[in-house]
This record gives structure tokens, sequence and C-alpha cells, in this order.
């Protein structure tokens, strides 16, 4: 398809998205969401009494990045040419997109609501790693280890050792530390305002299916998100330098506990390794190649959850996999693999099903908000503004107090502002330079 009729063409399913997505986003933005229970074979300590498991997607779902993307089942656009998806997917949710151009290339119930685990944490990453630079030390009290659910996964971080913001993170990543997650939010001013951050930030990059609840993904009633939204965090913090780095980590040596040996102080060390079994590998699941990241996560309402993202031959693919009900180990992991090789056989054949949006401020996020230059962590980002003032964020009720007939004529408004302005949220791109430069795995 010749590029000016694919850009009319895209330019076409932005608009047609947002007109049929008012009814189901306008009333995301105004109300706390509540999940859809999932079976579970032991209760959670936070899990809501009375809630009856159901296998079955809503009958709205959001429409943020293409009117096709709110349909329950899969959306694929198979065409002669096109690879066959994978027929043993049992996920309840999953999508694959072209991590630079944003193009959702299938999908299965991508926008349905459900808990996230610790893929929740790539929001948190995003939402907080620009605030301190990786050098800052800090010194672990009590009250930093305060408010984690029972049997939360922790590095472990010690009471009165100190820190620096890198170890902390290289904890959460790992680890999938709850404990780094709980020092980082109380220097982040507490998990009251960290989660306020995060919410903020969710509607920032229009994840209008995700609601915080806590920081670190455990349970909780009403915490919720979707793959489509996990996919918007991944695609938003793999912009940062620092966050591709801690991610495509895959293990390293974690401060221990200071002793004393022979009269001095000796701070020892141990070794962490990546959960994220398509990075680091496991018995029945083998590196996958290209692998970059990002973050998996698994709770009981949850169950397994992952967002990763691979690199072949130029192309970067990110995928994300919510609760396959196929009970194997590591199914997650092999359910993505399988989806990552169809992205790959299918690039470049297969019509996209829609894309995913830009943050509301294209304009800030094009100058990368939080991050320097390099895109490392702790950049000034006083009165960071870009060229491409033609943007406009689109309003929410909470913003102008206007009916649902003024947000919609307020979407349309700021819609055809973007349009005629370059059409910049349709042909974004945003290149991940450093993801094919591949450390040695051990």
């Amino acid at each position: 398809m010749p590029a000016p009729l694919k850009t009319v063409r895209r330019s076409l399913l932005v608009l047609s998205a947002a007109l049929s997505s008012l009814a189901l986003t306008a009333p995301l933005a105004l109300a706390a969401p509540s999940p859809t229970p999932t079976p579970s074979s032991s209760a959670s300590p936070s899990a809501s009494p009375g809630a009856t498991p159901t296998a079955t997607p809503p009958a709205n779902m959001s429409s943020v990045g293409g009117a096709r993307l709110a349909q329950a089942g899969t959306q694929v656009n198979q065409a002669a040419g096109v690879p066959v998806l994978p027929k043993d997917l049992t996920a309840r949710s999953w999508i694959v997109t072209d991590a630079e151009s944003g193009d959702v290339l299938a999908a299965h119930n991508p926008h349905w609501r459900l808990p996230p685990a610790s893929t929740l944490k790539m929001l948190f990453a995003d939402t907080v790693l620009p605030k301190f630079p990786k050098t800052t030390e800090h010194k672990v009290v009590a009250s930093d280890l305060a408010g984690m659910g029972a049997g939360s996964s922790v590095v472990p971080i010690k009471e009165g050792e100190s820190y620096t913001v890198r170890d902390l993170w290289l904890g959460v990543f790992l680890r999938s530390g709850n404990d780094a997650v709980h020092v980082l939010s109380h220097m982040n001013g507490g998990v009251d305002q960290t989660v306020a951050d995060m919410n903020a930030h969710a509607q920032d990059l229009q994840a209008l299916d995700t609601h915080v609840v806590t920081p670190d993904g455990y349970d909780e009633p009403g915490q919720v998100s979707s793959a489509y939204d996990l996919t918007l965090f991944a695609r938003s913090g793999l912009q940062k330098k620092d966050f591709r780095e801690y991610c495509s980590t895959v293990s390293v040596k974690f401060p221990g506990e200071t002793t004393k040996e022979k009269g001095k102080s000796v701070r020892g060390t141990f070794e962490i390794r990546n959960t994220n079994r398509l990075l680091s590998g496991d018995s029945d699941v083998s590196v996958y190649p290209g692998i970059a990241g990002v973050k998996n996560g698994n709770t009981t309402n949850a169950g397994a959850t992952f967002t990763g993202v691979a690199e072949r031959g130029g192309k970067v693919l990110l995928v994300t996999v919510m609760n396959p009900e196929k009970d194997e180990h590591n199914e997650v992991y092999k359910e993505a693999a399988k989806i990552l090789d169809w992205g790959f056989q299918a690039d470049g054949k297969v019509q996209p099903v829609g894309e995913l949006v830009a943050p509301k401020n294209a304009a800030q996020a094009s100058a990368q908000p939080g991050a320097t230059a390099s895109g490392e962590a702790g950049g000034d980002t006083a009165g960071t503004k870009s060229a491409t003032s033609s943007t406009a964020s689109v309003p929410t009720a909470e913003e102008d107090g206007s009916s649902g007939v003024g947000i919609a004529l307020a979407i349309v408004g700021g819609l055809l502002v973007l349009l005629a302005g370059g059409v910049f949220l349709v042909n974004r791109r945003w290149p991940l330079p450093d993801l094919v430069r591949r450390r040695p795995r051990p």
C-alpha cells in the first residue's frame, strides 16, 4: 500500500476508534474500575469476598487503539500469505505489537481488565525511576518495609543496610522484590503518594483500563490492568536507558548483610537471577532469541502474566500474555514465545488491527519526560517542551467538569487538530537503538 494511502487509512482508524470509544473510555476516566473475578485455587489474603469466578470477557471493552480491539475473541487480519496463529493459545488475554511503529499485529481480548500481578511494576518503574539518580544511597529503616502483603516476593532487602537506587531497581526487575518497591515508594513520599503518581501516569499514557491500588502488583480488590495497557507501560519504560538495562539484566551480585570479621565491617554479596524465563531460561524453556526484557508476574488472582520485548532482524516486537488457562509449568512463557514467533513471521505481511496510542501529551512524550538525552534516570525535566505544539491533550471530566457530550466534542476537536498537525500520533515511532546490542548470556 502506498505510504500516503496507508497514512490516511491509519488516520481514519484513529478517528474512528476514538469516536467509537467515547461511551467506553469516558466512564473509565470517571470511576475506579472493578476487576473481572478470576478463578483461584486458593484464596488470596486480599481476595474480594463473594466474588464469582468467570472466564468470560465482558461484552463492552475499551476501543482505545482501534474499534476491533474492543471486540471479544481473537482479532487478526488473516489474509493470503499471513501465517496462521498458533492453535494452542489458552491465555485469557494477549497482544503482539510492533514496539516502534505501535502497530497491533494481532490480539485476543486485549482490553479485558484483569489483575496484573507484578507486571504492574513496569508502570511503577516508568513512574518513579526518573526521580532518583541511580547512584543515590538510601539506608533502610523499618517503616520502609511496612505494609507488604503476606507471602510477598522479596529480594531480600535488610533493615539497617544501605543500598544504591540502582541496587533497588535491580531487586525490582530481577527478583520482583516487593520490599525493594516499598523502599523506593517511601523514598517517593510514601505508598499512597506513589499509587497516586502511578494512576496519574497511567492516565497520561491513555492506559484507561488500569487502576492501581498497590505499587507492587500484589492482589488487591479493584486493582486491574489489561494486556493493552501493560504493553503501553513497557513501551514507555523502554524509552529510558536505565529501564532497558535493568529489565534485560540476567543476573547480578547483590549487596548482602554487613558482618564483623577480625574487627572490620564486611559487606557480603549474593547472586540474584532474573525470574523472566525467556531471558534467563529454565529446564523446559530456552532463552528466547533476541529477548531484552521486560517483566513477569504471578499471583493467586492474576495467574501468570508476562510482557516481553524481543528484536530480530531490526524488528522489535512487544508481547503481553495474561493468565493462560493451560496448567503447565512456564506456560505463560511458552505461549509468549509462540506469539512472538508468529509476529516475526507475519511482519510485513499482516495488516494491523489497531495501534498503541501515544500519551495524551504527545509533545511532552517526544521529549521523554523524566530522562536525560541519553535516557538515563534523574534528568532535569523542568519546562521541557516540544516543537510539535499542534498536538493537544484530551481533557477528562475531572479537568473541565464537562458532560459526556462536551467530552466528545473536545476529543473530536483534539483529534482534528492532531490529524491536521502532521498526524503525529499516527506516524510516531519510538526507536529502541540499543536493544540490538546484546550482552553475552551467562
